[in-house]
């Protein structure tokens, strides 16, 4: 492994190779801004090459990358945002015209929240609650956050008259605190939501839902009212026959609490009982903490795992498949007490006939998911060997630098992207980053490869 010397001055050397521009981001449908791709940034004096362009051939990374280009779903990057995060060379003309789209969305913004508040104030006062990121702290109102407009001696509007002379202000600074300002006023519910939320229930409240049309809405994010069924659905744990699905709850969940009835007290018997210990002692180290050190989760949790392991004697319970369970657990908490941020929810104050029904569905969402890669968690785990030497082919491929400076120094794939594949990117981005990558997640592939 690098020292940390070599790694910071690695990239600190790279770093600084880049002539001003944010590298793209593959599977992104809205790369970074990059002022050579816009013929507008292009100086004048610039020479078109004169070499021609060999064209290459298409390889697996580039139809893979064309087949993933709608990952993020259009909108979900806001290009004035990406404009203000680059470089500090582009024109004037540039920065000026971006300040201007910037203030014009925030006065459209302002201007459609107040039609909000006439007419659908409940909807405004449900939407405007956004739990901040990490945080149980809400996000404050656009009447906090706003100042008062004032008016000047003749009468007249002194912030609209502000807005209309910010943009000949020429600063990139200027950018920046705009985009700021314009993220910080919640929309009531955007059209475009409303809209995808609308496709959703129309797929799912058909006789039979469309998995394919489903799974093609799922790639770029599931609306949180609609996600934990969605999730049950793609994950082959609920039928597409809408009639089939009560029934089939009922089944499965009886199920459930049929094997903790026959197997959860053999946790204690001489065969069991090294596997009931490691259970006991990884969930605490779990995350978000403020949610697993509940004594009811951790109970839950505890009899999930087991029931898991001893249902699955080949691989048994391993370490990583406890974090697998989290984003399942929270998501179906969130169905019944219509919260996104359950991280400081008292799990104990839901009915105990609702606590046996997140169980029995989380146990049987997370089984679903791990039989498609099991060979994760059998002996020698040759399912986490494949894809961290895919990964090291894929790096050779689209970044070769990075590649052979790992070589050289002696740095292994499996040293730092073992963690990666073993719980799935749980412990690497904060969880609503996870619960959001496993709406993919659900509809990808990779539980097939």
């Amino acid at each position: 492994m690098a020292s940390d010397s070599g790694r910071k001055q690695f990239w600190k050397s790279n770093v600084s190779k880049v002539p001003g521009s944010i590298q793209h981001v593959y599977g992104a449908q809205h790369p970074p801004f990059d002022p050579l791709l816009h013929g507008s940034l292009i100086k004048a004096n610039t020479k078109p090459p004169t070499t021609p362009v060999k064209i290459k051939k298409v390889t697996t990374f580039q139809e893979f990358e064309s087949i993933t280009s709608d990952a993020w779903d259009a909108g979900e990057d806001d290009d004035d945002q990406l404009l203000a995060m680059a470089t500090e060379s582009l024109n004037t003309k540039v920065v000026m015209e971006t300040a201007n789209k910037v203030i014009r969305n925030h006065s459209k913004l302002h201007d459609q929240q107040k039609v909000q508040e006439e007419n659908l104030p409940s909807e405004r006062a449900r939407f405007l609650e956004l739990p901040s990121m990490g945080s149980n702290k809400l996000v404050k109102s656009a009447s906090e956050s706003q100042l008062p407009p004032t008016t000047d001696g003749a009468g007249g509007n002194a912030s609209s008259q502000r807005r209309q002379s910010v943009p000949y202000q020429p600063t990139m600074a200027l950018v920046v605190e705009t985009a700021e300002q314009n993220s910080s006023v919640p929309a009531a519910f955007p059209e475009r939501e409303a809209s995808r939320l609308d496709k959703f229930r129309q797929i799912l409240a058909g006789p039979s839902t469309d998995l394919d049309e489903l799974r093609k809405l799922s790639w770029s994010g599931i609306p949180k009212q609609v996600r934990p069924i969605t999730w049950k659905i793609l994950s082959g744990y609920l039928p597409a026959n809408v009639e089939r699905r009560e029934s089939t709850l009922e089944r499965k969940r009886n199920e459930y609490f049929a094997f903790i009835e026959h197997y959860y007290d053999s946790r204690n018997d001489e065969t069991n009982k090294e596997t009931y210990r490691q259970i006991h002692i990884d969930i605490p180290r779990m995350t978000p903490d403020s949610l697993i050190l509940q004594p009811i989760v951790k109970e839950i949790f505890e009899r999930i795992l087991f029931i898991w392991a001893i249902r699955h004697p080949a691989s048994g319970y391993v370490q990583g498949i406890n974090d697998i369970l989290t984003p399942f657990f929270v998501v179906f908490i969130s169905d019944y007490t219509g919260e996104e941020d359950v991280e400081h929810f008292a799990v104990s104050s839901l009915p105990e006939e609702v606590l046996r029904n997140i169980e029995a569905d989380s146990f049987w969402c997370m089984s679903k998911l791990l039989d498609g890669i099991q060979d994760h968690y059998t002996f020698a785990q040759p399912g986490i060997q494949r894809k961290v030497k895919m990964l090291e082919e894929l790096v050779s491929r689209i970044d070769e630098q990075v590649h052979r400076h790992l070589l050289r120094h002696d740095v292994k794939y499996l040293q730092f992207a073992f963690r990666w594949m073993n719980n799935l990117l749980m412990r690497e981005v904060p969880l609503r980053c996870t619960i959001r990558l496993w709406d993919t997640y659900q509809v990808s592939s990779f539980v097939d490869a």
